[in-house]
């Protein structure tokens, strides 16, 4: 590591943390040179791995880019496209990628924009899927208001099923007597 005051190669590390939860490595050095101090942060690289084999460091700004245009027109922020860019990160570097496969991050990006805006995830996915007639786009649409059907029934806990079974079967139990 060259020190940014005189250039000299030759550095020493003085202390070194984990940050952003094991995403980087900070360092605090010293120059026996000129004897100023100085941090550096050493962060893993991820790359994309392109189809035809080529790879490009991940690009945050990228991957919003493409998405903002699926979102236009649709009442999403600036700032949704930025966290839903960082939260799309976040999954792929937690999940321990260091070369990721482009269509990998699509699918990535598709599981939050569902959740931010319906008509942009189905703008987006018919793009990423290559979806090729109307009744692709049924299918996917299906498949949305099943999901939306199966979350708006609310889990009953098992304290609750007891009781509707015990109140249930009281009942039968008085019709039949």
């Amino acid at each position: 590591m060259h020190c940014p005051y005189c250039r000299n190669t030759d550095t020493r590390v003085l202390d070194s943390r984990v940050t952003d939860d094991g995403g980087a490595i900070r360092r605090r050095r010293s120059c026996p040179e000129c004897e100023k101090r100085f941090s550096t942060v050493e962060q893993m690289q991820l790359v994309v791995v392109k189809r035809s084999g080529t790879t490009e460091p991940f690009a945050r700004d990228k991957a919003i880019a493409g998405v903002r245009k699926a979102c236009k027109g649709r009442p999403v922020s600036e700032d949704d496209l930025s966290r839903l860019g960082q939260q799309v990160e976040d999954v792929l570097r937690v999940e321990g990628w260091a070369e990721v496969p482009a269509n990998e991050v699509g699918l990535t990006i598709l599981g939050p924009l569902r959740e931010l805006d319906e008509v942009a995830y189905l703008r987006f996915a018919s793009v990423y899927k290559a979806f090729e007639s109307a009744e692709a786009f049924e299918e996917e649409i299906a498949i949305l208001r099943a999901e939306r059907a199966a979350a708006a029934i609310p889990p009953v806990e098992p304290e609750r099923l007891v009781e509707l079974v015990e109140t249930t079967s009281s009942t039968n139990n008085s019709r039949s007597g």
